[in-house]
């Protein structure tokens, strides 16, 4: 009986970790001595916490090179500058809040290569022009593919164009819209793997959330990070939180 029970048993701790909301550290695990946001060591960091995904966000470089940054601007010797107008052996001099140089999408795609189970999520910044969010794109599904990590990462943007973009370079990637803007109908309509908002568009749509899980679509809430709103977002059944307190929601979770 014994080794009847057991295997069901394992079976069931299985498919309840499955059905689980999972989590996805915002910009890394930064919030915590030694790292910083969008560093490699918030990457590592996530990593060594056993959760889902760790997000970043990527601009191009004036000279055409992927960086991993949050904003578009940003103090360079006392003057604010634009990472689309800096050329990126400028924008490797900067360093982060804990003395690391801001990383290129590669190096940080290299260092991500060595984590054991997390999933990266990318986020594509809006440009100014289509052309640069066009190439982007391009530049982005190429390196990842290169590195031969198209089952490790999942994309996200608040830019139509670049959601529609990275699907149509890869219809296989996990692409997800920020805006927040539209029905989970409409994003199962141009092949998006769901709706990635705000918490409080879910707030005051929750029916958006059976209504994408009807459509076979996942949704995520970011950035909940304060219990009341993390344990509302559970109960709503959501299959992601982005939150800045992975483990507080590791915490609530269980």
């Amino acid at each position: 009986m014994k080794k009847i029970i057991l295997p069901i048993i394992l079976l069931l701790v299985h498919l309840t970790l499955l059905s689980q909301t999972q989590i996805i550290a915002h910009r890394g695990y930064w919030n915590t001595p030694g790292s910083a946001q969008n560093s490699i060591v918030a990457l590592k960091k996530a990593d060594s916490i056993a959760i889902y995904g760790s997000e970043l966000d990527v601009w191009m470089s004036s000279d055409g090179v992927p960086m991993v940054n949050h904003d578009d601007s940003i103090f360079f010797n006392g003057k604010k500058i634009s990472v689309q107008d800096t050329d990126h052996k400028t924008l490797k001099s900067i360093k982060l809040s804990n003395g690391e140089s801001m990383p290129t999408l590669k190096e940080y795609l290299k260092e991500f290569k060595k984590t054991k189970d997390l999933i990266l999520i990318i986020e594509l910044k809006k440009h100014r022009t289509k052309l640069q969010e066009d190439l982007l794109a391009k530049k982005t599904i190429k390196m990842v593919k290169a590195l031969n990590l198209q089952h490790r990462v999942e994309y996200i943007s608040f830019g139509l164009n670049l959601t529609t973009g990275l699907i149509h370079l890869n219809p296989k990637a996990k692409v997800y819209y920020l805006n927040g803007d539209l029905s989970p109908a409409v994003m199962k309509e141009i092949g998006a793997a769901g709706i990635d908002y705000h918490y409080s568009v879910i707030q005051k749509n929750p029916t958006w959330v059976k209504q994408a899980h009807d459509l076979g679509l996942k949704v995520n809430v970011w950035t909940v990070n304060k219990p009341a709103e993390i344990r509302r977002m559970l109960d709503l059944n959501v299959d992601f939180i982005t939150t800045d307190e992975p483990l507080l929601v590791k915490e609530l979770r269980q």
